[in-house]
């Protein structure tokens, strides 16, 4: 038990560390980092680092917390005793 229950926690902290990992890659990259290079590209009419900036990340992170739920819900059955 004690065993199953390592292997538990070691997937979900993978599941982190690999989401807040995208996370952080679109906020602070793409919105601060790599924004002069992305601004040549238009996105809906707005520069797309200003748009990463502004909204992109939001967003991401959004959509990374419903992948988490999806993970972890399946991460759950695999383990359920």
């Amino acid at each position: 038990m004690k065993e199953k229950n390592k292997l538990y926690w070691r997937k979900n902290l993978n599941y982190l560390i690999v989401l807040l990992s995208i996370w952080f890659v679109v906020s602070f990259g793409f919105g601060i980092l790599f924004v002069d290079q992305l601004n040549l590209i238009e996105f809906y009419g707005f520069k797309l680092g200003f748009w990463f900036a502004q909204q992109g990340s939001i967003y991401t992170f959004v959509i990374l917390i419903f992948i988490y739920i999806y993970l972890m819900n399946k991460l759950d059955k695999d383990f359920k005793s």
